[in-house]
């Protein structure tokens, strides 16, 4: 392309500091060096994480910083040595790397990278500088990928390329909430068919839970939110029955536990609040319930550790469970061949001048 090798000046959303409203402004970004890839993002979707890093409230993460890791694009130009990809492909940056290279990528019942932002921070690109730069400031990268702008670098090991006929503007979903729920259901807690599931949150994540409850066969599939208005969209999904805890004078385990005589055999949050990851733990039945932790929590959490003890098990999920570069291309696939219908979550879409707007709409619920 003939952008290749030169600085691109485009649009991206940066956070200057905690706690402000993002500022859409022009940056620059530097060409791929060896190992990367720029990529033009065609498409990206807000999470709630990304709410917590303007609030500030996520470690190591560094401002001014371009968030977003829920994007799909187009290869634009890559650098020397890379081999997996090349300009034109359609691919999905990953918040997840796999580098294919440490034990944990090596292991084949792990998803984890010892890349990942969890093991060392994702502030700068991997030779520990920044392709972002804007009125004459470095800004600093977000899991590598930083999808609010419209043209990013990131390493070859977080891209996957994808089937050329894949909607970006859809798929740009399974970059990290579709695949987390989806996943978190099929992978991690491996639902077994005709089991009974909670599900609490009814976000895009909450809704790919239920998604992956269904597919894996669940007979009874039970949304939890305080939103009444998510709850015909969670059955049309699958939930074959809806609460708020706000109808209850009493704690939604207790709910849950009489509804189903022991309580669950698998729960979900996905919420990231410490009062509902108790309850979903305290949910599952006693001796074999497996509770799955989706949401991030940005703070410790007590619990009593006989809710162990009697049996359950307590899980977290990163993604879902997948190995990104391997896995994610075929959930597109799926996705193409109609497996699922990632589709139904989607709530808006709007021009990328508003990008503050579809923050508030996440905040208000109604998405």
């Amino acid at each position: 392309m003939a952008t290749a090798g030169k600085v691109i000046r485009c649009r991206a959303a940066v956070a200057w500091a905690p706690g402000k409203p993002l500022s859409v402004e022009e940056v620059e970004v530097a060409p791929p060096k060896a190992g990367e890839v720029r990529i033009k993002i065609v498409a990206t979707s807000i999470c709630h994480t990304d709410d917590h890093v303007l609030k500030g409230s996520l470690q190591k993460v560094e401002f001014p910083v371009i968030p977003g890791h829920e994007g799909a694009g187009i290869v634009e130009s890559i650098g020397q040595g890379v081999t997996s990809v090349k300009p034109g492909d359609k691919v999905i940056p990953l918040c997840l790397p796999q580098c294919g290279e440490c034990s944990f990528c090596q292991n084949p019942e792990s998803n984890y990278c010892q890349k990942t932002h969890f093991s060392e921070p994702q502030n700068l690109l991997p030779d520990k500088t920044s392709r972002f730069t804007c009125k004459g400031k470095q800004i600093h990268h977000y899991l590598w990928i930083s999808t609010f702008a419209e043209y990013t670098v990131v390493p070859e090991y977080a891209v996957a390329k994808i089937d050329a006929a894949a909607p970006l503007d859809k798929v740009c979903l399974i970059a990290c909430g579709f695949s987390t729920g989806y996943g978190a259901a099929i992978n991690t807690a491996k639902v077994k068919p005709g089991s009974t599931c909670a599900i609490f949150g009814l976000g895009g994540v909450g809704l790919s839970v239920v998604m992956g409850c269904k597919a894996a066969g669940a007979a009874r599939i039970i949304a939890v939110d305080i939103n009444k208005d998510k709850f015909a969209k969670a059955r049309e999904l699958g939930a074959t029955d809806c609460i708020n805890p706000r109808d209850f004078n009493k704690p939604t385990q207790e709910v849950l536990t009489e509804m189903t005589g022991q309580g669950v055999n698998y729960s979900f949050e996905a919420i990231g609040h410490v009062d509902t990851m108790i309850a979903a733990l305290a949910s599952c039945n006693a001796s074999t319930g497996v509770c799955v932790m989706v949401g991030v929590l940005n703070s410790e959490i007590s619990i009593d550790p006989v809710l162990l003890l009697t049996g359950r098990t307590w899980k977290g999920t990163l993604l879902g469970g997948w190995k990104t570069r391997e896995c994610i291309p075929k959930l597109v696939s799926s996705y193409l061949e109609g497996k699922f219908n990632s589709d139904l979550l989607i709530t808006h879409t709007l021009p990328f001048a508003k990008v503050n707007e579809g923050f508030e709409l996440l905040r208000a619920g109604k998405r």
